[in-house]
């Protein structure tokens, strides 16, 4: 009985009129597209991450050991790899760094100390275990990695997260401006204006 003396009262103050006004409203619109684009980043996300098999199809180049063929604030597209024979002599790939763990994080905003992007410049097999030695393309030596993982300063194939298949330039920039502190503020700014911008009065003129 309590429960339909509450749906009636519920009733009562969300009459169809008043309901329908209130999904028309602007801040009511502004929370649904909100959801939706929330929504699709993430179906794109993982719809990308089925399709390519990868744990991180897209990432931001955020430095420049990889120019001129890679530079800062470039989105690369990343297909992961089943086996590490796949991956051949001069192509260009994605590993964690030894010694880390790469954490959870929102769709295109994967922390980039985590991961490197350089060209596996040799590939040798040891007790079963592929491993790469890689180098980035603006940097004058081979690199020597140290840590789990990891054999003669060349980098096992547990590490591995993909190979990349193709960038676009510049589009990177987004996520790496959302990353900093500055961006954070911005995007958090930007939301509650867009909330609370209709609760702001706006002044009425005078008339004479």
């Amino acid at each position: 009985m309590t429960i339909a003396w509450e749906k009636s009262r519920l009733a009562r103050r969300l009459k169809p009129p008043e309901l329908s006004q209130i999904l028309r409203s602007d801040y009511t619109k502004v929370i649904m597209l909100g959801i939706i684009v929330f929504a699709f980043d993430f179906g794109v996300w993982f719809g990308l991450r089925v399709a390519f098999r990868a744990e991180y199809p897209l990432l931001a180049v955020a430095s420049g050991s990889m120019i001129p063929t890679l530079n800062v604030g470039d989105m690369i597209l990343v297909r992961g790899v089943v086996n590490a024979d796949e991956i051949n002599q001069g192509e260009i790939i994605v590993f964690r760094k030894p010694g880390t763990t790469v954490s959870f994080h929102l769709p295109f905003t994967a922390d980039t100390s985590e991961l490197i992007v350089h060209r596996a410049i040799k590939k040798t097999y040891y007790d079963g275990t592929c491993y790469f030695q890689t180098k980035g393309d603006n940097n004058p030596i081979a690199d020597v990695w140290y840590g789990p993982d990891t054999l003669g300063g060349m980098l096992s194939e547990k590490l591995l997260i993909g190979r990349v298949v193709s960038w676009v330039p510049w589009v990177g920039h987004i996520p790496l401006f959302i990353r900093t502190p500055t961006g954070m503020f911005v995007i958090v700014l930007l939301f509650l204006l867009i909330l609370f911008i209709e609760y702001i009065p706006i002044p009425e003129k005078k008339t004479s």
